[in-house]
């Protein structure tokens, strides 16, 4: 049975019970350690690894709440519970557009879910409590350093993340957790900040939760047509947006896109920045739909077309029970 590695959060930085209105341990109780192994085949086993760790979150009897990229394709999860009981789970459903993630218990938990918070209501300088398996010795006592616009490499846009410092050292899937206790965000990346060696963690918002729960709950994704997707990788570099990698089998690896590439416009329409070329992209409808882009690459303006797909029929589904 798979174990999760020993580590703690530094004596300086821990959330004290003295300084809550409300049991801190009882709430970090509901945190435990995940542990995802996935097929060497998976699409997404190149990338993310085929052994994946982290944290979850009790919100209901039996179900928990993570960052969807630890259970993408997984075969198997186990959930290592504070009290040392290691408990299989299931991974349940996935919603790429926030990328949060369900997994199903499949044995008791007995422990108390977390109440959801508002997460729109957080504000820069509140403070909260980044909460991993293990209680308090490997949580973190913090604040919310900015709420803004966050883009992600892989095609992911969040219009309003939430960004918390100090950083967890074991971040993905830690549970946010407001100065009242409820749970208010998910722990998904470590960034570093500009100009210094220290980083932020980008913690995913609970509310996008709130209106795709049910349909998670009972097909494993949100009922409506997914995104157009284009299987390519891209940053952005003084306001220009660069490929820097492709997806395999990918629309834009069949279109022959490489590194290097500079989008500059969709359909026709001048591209500005990373968020603004996703925001175009995904306005031209559900994913199937054509993608005509013009791009720059050695010292030529050209345009090609994409046929979009939708991701997930790259990825190997749950396992049934």
């Amino acid at each position: 049975m798979p174990s999760l590695p020993e580590w703690n959060v530094p004596a300086a930085i821990r959330p004290r019970a003295a300084d809550f209105p409300f049991d801190l341990d009882r709430a970090l109780s509901a945190v435990v350690g995940l542990h995802a192994i996935i097929p060497s085949d998976a699409y997404t086993a190149n990338t993310l690894g085929t052994e994946r760790a982290g944290n979850a979150v009790l919100i209901d009897d039996g179900l928990l709440l993570t960052i969807g990229y630890l259970i993408t394709e997984a075969e198997a999860v186990w959930l290592h519970l504070g009290d040392g009981r290691v408990v299989e789970g299931h991974a349940l459903g996935f919603d790429p557009e926030s990328g949060l993630g369900l997994v199903q218990a499949l044995g008791a938990i007995d422990l108390p879910p977390l109440p959801f918070g508002n997460s729109s209501a957080a504000k820069t300088g509140d403070r909260v409590i980044i909460g991993g398996v293990g209680g308090r010795i490997r949580s973190v006592a913090g604040r919310i350093a900015a709420r803004q616009e966050f883009a992600g490499y892989w095609e992911y846009l969040l219009d309003d993340a939430i960004f918390t410092e100090p950083s967890h050292p074991n971040w993905g899937g830690t549970a946010l957790l407001s100065s009242s206790g409820e749970l208010i965000g998910i722990g998904s990346l470590q960034i570093e900040r500009s100009g210094s060696d220290d980083h932020y963690n980008m913690m995913v918002p609970i509310d996008l939760l709130k209106p795709v729960l049910g349909d998670l709950r009972k097909f494993g994704r949100v009922d409506k047509p997914p995104r157009p997707w284009l299987g390519l990788y891209s940053t952005e570099i003084e306001d220009k947006v660069v490929v820097v990698g492709i997806a395999p089998k990918g629309p834009a690896a069949r279109a022959e896109l490489k590194s290097g590439d500079v989008v500059l416009a969709v359909g026709g329409a001048k591209v500005t920045g990373e968020a603004d070329f996703y925001r175009k992209v995904w306005a031209l409808g559900s994913a199937g739909v054509e993608v005509p882009l013009t791009l720059f690459s050695g010292g030529a303006t050209f345009d090609v077309v994409l046929h979009s797909s939708d991701r997930a029929k790259f990825l190997k589904g749950p396992r049934l029970h």
